[in-house]
């Protein structure tokens, strides 16, 4: 499973990250020479009309534009010869070992930022038009032609009565075509607007950019439910028939009562790596695990090493480690062996045969719920 990073031809990851990374735009000629599309169109296609997967349909006809939103059926594809029209399937990785092995390429970001890996297929002239992503992302051409405009957007405005996130009064400051191999970078902020130049593929990796607090909310929440179960709100002895004066006022007592509530909840930094850690390796909500045999596993496992599931994920921290959104407890939390796991995604058999029990019964765990496999042979 091990692959190899990403290479950013003439400029190298460092100083990608260094001068491009959430600066500026970057286009990279032949970043990937010889690339092929990973799924046939009709691949694509079938994969899009799946009950589990996020699919759409991006149609335009003069300036009015339509979306049609999954689950999609066969009546919902235009012919392919029809002009303007674009299929965006989402999460492809969580479908394809191919695809997911592309995306992983791209793990000199951190897995806590990248999200998932969308393919879209377009008829000539097809595509979303002039938007903003709030994200960084790439943009690699699969297949066929495409011309990008690109223009960094201070205020966007958007067009009214679309379907759409439309930039409206869109000034682009570069416009040039890509061909396979081809890779745009666009940090978050940069309009851009891609037209497919005859029938065309490109895949799109994203990155997770969640604001501060909507964060926050989900930490709180999580939080909260954690909570051990406490006093429930009393006022006995603290009325008087003179209060009866003023119902509407709210009881001081009730304000204090819900301050030292919150003030229980007393985070640390500890605390909010490990919800975090929850947050972020929570599984997408079409993810569903096939259950295996923990007994079987782990004979073969002995044998062969082990992987991750390409649906699972996985982060740790200084004070513990997360996997599809449970924290692992204990002193395994901080397993060098179980960080290993994380960064490289698999374990030979050398590495397993050095496992603690402790540790062997949690690959076991995981074998059984499906989030990791015997290593192939």
């Amino acid at each position: 499973m091990s692959t190899k990073l990403l290479d950013i031809p003439g400029i190298g990851r460092q100083r990608f990250l260094r001068e491009y990374w959430q600066r500026k735009p970057l286009l990279v000629r032949r970043a990937l020479p010889g690339m092929q599309p990973l799924l046939s169109r009709r691949e694509l296609f079938e994969l899009a009309l799946r009950d589990d997967v996020e699919a759409r349909v991006v149609q335009r006809e003069g300036r009015q534009w339509d979306v049609r939103h999954a689950p999609l059926a066969r009546r919902d594809l235009p012919a392919v010869r029809t002009p303007r029209w674009t299929l965006l399937v989402q999460g492809v990785d969580l479908h394809d070992e191919g695809v997911a092995g592309l995306l992983r390429r791209f793990r000199f970001v951190p897995d806590a930022r990248l999200d998932d890996l969308m393919i879209s297929w377009a008829s000539d002239g097809g595509g979303v038009g002039p938007h903003v992503d709030e994200y960084d992302v790439f943009l690699l051409q699969a297949q066929g032609r495409r011309r990008w405009r690109i223009g960094a957007v201070d205020r966007p405005r958007l067009q009214p009565g679309q379907p759409l996130k439309l930039l409206q009064g869109f000034v682009p400051e570069q416009d040039f075509v890509v061909e396979p191999g081809d890779l745009l970078y666009l940090p978050p902020g940069w309009g851009h607007d891609g037209i497919a130049d005859g029938e065309c593929m490109t895949y799109s990796v994203g990155f997770r950019a969640p604001p501060g607090d909507e964060l926050l909310r989900q930490l709180l929440w999580k939080m909260a439910e954690e909570l051990q179960p406490s006093p429930r709100y009393s006022d006995r002895g603290k009325l008087s028939a003179r209060r009866g004066a003023h119902p509407a006022r709210l009881p001081e007592d009730m304000v204090e009562f819900v301050a030292e509530a919150f003030a229980r909840l007393r985070p640390g930094k500890a605390d909010f790596a490990r919800v975090l850690g929850e947050l972020l390796t929570e599984p997408k909500q079409e993810v569903v695990f096939e259950a295996g045999d923990a007994r079987e596993a782990a004979r073969i496992v002995a044998r062969r090493g082990l992987r991750l599931d390409r649906r699972t994920r996985m982060l740790w921290s200084r004070s513990g480690l997360s996997i599809n959104g449970e924290s692992v407890p204990g002193e395994a939390g901080r397993s060098p062996l179980l960080r290993c796991l994380a960064d490289a995604r698999e374990l030979d058999a050398a590495q397993y045969a050095q496992a603690s029990p402790a540790e062997r019964e949690l690959i076991a765990q995981w074998c059984e719920a499906g989030w990791a496999h015997a290593g192939r042979d």
